[in-house]
């Protein structure tokens, strides 16, 4: 009986190597390069490393700071020791990194992480048609560096980037990006924040949460744009995003006009920004209003998206085409009708108007607290707007004393006799 339990054995283990040198199970297993120009072992540069990895390989890179434009184009995950001192410096150069599906189709499963990225003269990080990407705990500070503010203009920029020459593609930019997570990063003193666009391709279903936009000067805390296509055929479209959880403040002040706490555009026939949700943002102090919803002309498709449970306070007015008569916090414009949007449980404080409308199409407004003390809605459009079940500031409804009060076609009844939801932030 011991002997053949031995001889079972023994052709157990004669089995597992065959399998091994057969390939039945996996001949190779995901390695970690390091980056340390200190440690004769490890790669000196991330470039080096990122050629040098296989797919499903980890970049692990140490502290200290690395003059690349970092072109990633396989899967492999990218990993910084610290934010605060592992850092890309990206002075004269395009990107700080360049997730690149564009170039290496059917790009996925690629993390970025743990990263200052500063400096260069386009995107401090851009990711390009790809999937399952990670980006998340990185600081993106002071890059567009070819931004002339005084026009302004980004000369040289890439000429797939079809919107971007006022600034040089922002702090972070998704372009034909889906089902992605965006998390828990600072984008800070570049020309704009974060811009999902899709140039090259549809930019859907991803998560951005837990990030911070602010002092950015010439553009949004955060865009959903639908632009021109690079390549040719119909705009590919933005939609199925959700913004859960971020925090944009101080955007857009350098110049009349520049930026909102977070954007909804598009400005060609048959461009799409549909069915995403704004939920649960802080959205402060920005030069447009909290939230700006522009469709500039004809057959632009702006349609289902949900802005809901934000809390907006001390944000501007919108401009141009998109005016309000004072500084806004919701401002919903469509020269094409606008259906299907929902405005709930939004906390807004500190604005002449709190929600704006102009849009042919009904617009549904309800469970918000509306403390502005001016107008709760104004109605600038030939829509209606249906706003009951609201709270206006105080117990007896629009234009009482100390409540909040309508401008054209709004339907304000019933009223909350209470704040929808808390007030505070």
């Amino acid at each position: 009986m011991i002997q053949r339990m031995r001889r079972s054995g023994l052709k157990f283990s004669l089995f597992v190597w065959a399998a091994l040198l057969g390939g039945i199970v996996p001949s190779t297993i995901a390695a970690t390069l390091c980056v340390n120009p200190k440690r004769p072992s490890c790669y000196s540069t991330i470039g080096a490393a990122v050629a040098s990895a296989a797919p499903g390989d980890t970049v692990q890179v140490a502290q200290g700071t690395y003059n690349e434009d970092v072109v990633i184009g396989k899967s492999l995950a990218l990993i910084g020791e610290n934010a605060a001192n592992t850092i890309i410096d990206a002075t004269g150069l395009a990107n700080g990194v360049y997730v690149d599906g564009l170039d290496n189709p059917g790009l996925t499963n690629v993390t970025v992480a743990g990263f200052t990225v500063k400096n260069a003269n386009f995107e401090g990080i851009l990711v390009t048609n790809s999937s399952l990407v990670t980006v998340q705990g990185n600081r993106v500070v002071y890059n567009d560096k070819s931004l002339i503010p005084s026009i302004p203009d980004c000369p040289g920029i890439p000429a797939w980037e079809t919107a971007e020459s006022f600034d040089c593609g922002e702090g972070i930019h998704l372009s034909g990006v889906d089902h992605s997570t965006f998390a828990d990063n600072l984008v800070q003193n570049n020309a704009g924040g974060i811009l999902l666009s899709d140039d090259t391709g549809a930019t859907h279903d991803n998560l951005l949460t837990g990030n911070t936009a602010q002092n950015n000067p010439y553009d949004c805390g955060f865009v959903l744009a639908s632009h021109p296509p690079a390549f040719g055929g119909a705009p590919a479209g933005v939609n199925n995003n959700t913004l859960s959880g971020n925090r944009s403040s101080g955007n857009g002040l350098a110049i009349e006009g520049a930026g909102a706490g977070m954007g909804i555009f598009t400005f060609l026939p048959g461009g799409t920004v549909s069915g995403n949700a704004l939920v649960n943002n802080q959205l402060l102090n920005n030069g447009l209003p909290g939230v700006a919803m522009h469709a500039h002309g004809p057959e632009e498709n702006l349609n289902n998206n949900q802005i809901v449970g934000n809390y907006i306070s001390g944000n501007g007015a919108d401009t141009e085409d998109a005016v309000t008569p004072g500084p806004t916090g919701i401002n919903i414009y469509g020269f094409s009708p606008i259906s299907g949007t929902v405005i709930s449980q939004n906390v807004i404080k500190s604005e002449a108007v709190d929600i704006a409308v102009n849009t042919s199409a009904e617009v549904d407004a309800y469970q918000n607290n509306l403390n502005g003390g001016g107008f709760g809605v104004d109605n600038l459009g030939p829509g209606i707007v249906n706003a009951a079940n609201n709270w206006w500031g105080c117990a007896h409804g629009p234009g009482t004393p100390g409540c909040a009060t309508v401008g054209g076609s709004v339907t304000s009844a019933p009223i909350l006799s209470s704040p929808a939801v808390p007030n505070g932030h």
